[in-house]
């Protein structure tokens, strides 16, 4: 005779009951581990952004072929940058893209390499860029762009009690207490001592550029970080 044995299963209150265990403990580790989780992805963006920093410097001291025809001196193409960093359309920003090393722009730069695939070092090489809102090389650049975008605001740093200190955003004056710099020639110092905070963008396509208003930068949240930074004559 052959007996017919039936598996016990749950019941449909034990699956409930089973459901909500596992719900509390994937809040609580959300709870926990989330926070952590951001703070490795914003440390991370913080090193890429410090990196591209040393681009901004570079970027600042050098008169580009083409692209730069209109300053007469690296020195004025600084102070123009520092003081319209915050106005719509001259915005500053940070970012690496794929450089084609076998084809380069008159300025100086490469063409963005934008096939996909392609070996690092042959066909690409990772390239940290500066460029301003309405520079055609970059919405060529953000085709091929790697990683985030980064925002710069600038602001001068003018001296106060002995110790530097921010200025107000979108002028140049005398650092020690003079009027406000209408250009170059009537600044009277040798170097300009600036504040750069580095902002993550929420997109790096063009589109999110072209609408993007540094007049709302807070939108963007806290700065990744900022940094003290000089230009000379």
């Amino acid at each position: 005779m052959i007996r017919k044995t039936h598996a016990k299963g749950f019941t449909l209150m034990e699956s409930v009951i089973a459901i909500g265990i596992v719900a509390i403990l994937l809040t609580t580790f959300l709870a926990v581990f989330g926070p952590a989780t951001q703070g490795i992805r914003r440390a991370i963006s913080v090193q890429e952004a410090d990196r591209l920093t040393s681009a901004l410097e570079r970027e600042l001291q050098i008169l580009r072929p083409m692209t730069d025809d209109d300053y007469g001196t690296a020195f004025e193409k600084a102070f123009e940058w520092i003081e319209a960093s915050g106005e719509k359309d001259n915005e500053v920003f940070l970012y690496n893209y794929k450089g084609d090393p076998k084809n380069m722009r008159a300025d100086g730069t490469m063409e963005p390499y934008t096939q996909n695939g392609g070996d690092p070092g042959q066909e690409f090489i990772l390239q940290p860029s500066v460029r301003r809102n309405g520079d055609l090389e970059l919405e060529e650049d953000l085709e091929a762009i790697v990683g985030p975008l980064y925002y710069v605001a600038a602001t001068q740093l003018v001296f106060n009690n002995g110790s530097l200190t921010l200025g107000t955003p979108g002028q140049i004056v005398d650092p020690h207490g003079g009027g406000p710099a209408a250009n170059p020639d009537a600044y009277p110092e040798a170097v300009i001592a600036y504040n750069a905070q580095i902002y993550l963008m929420r997109s790096n396509t063009i589109k999110y550029v072209e609408v993007f208003d540094p007049a709302n930068v807070e939108q963007l949240g806290r700065p990744l970080f900022s940094r003290n930074l000089a230009v000379r004559r």
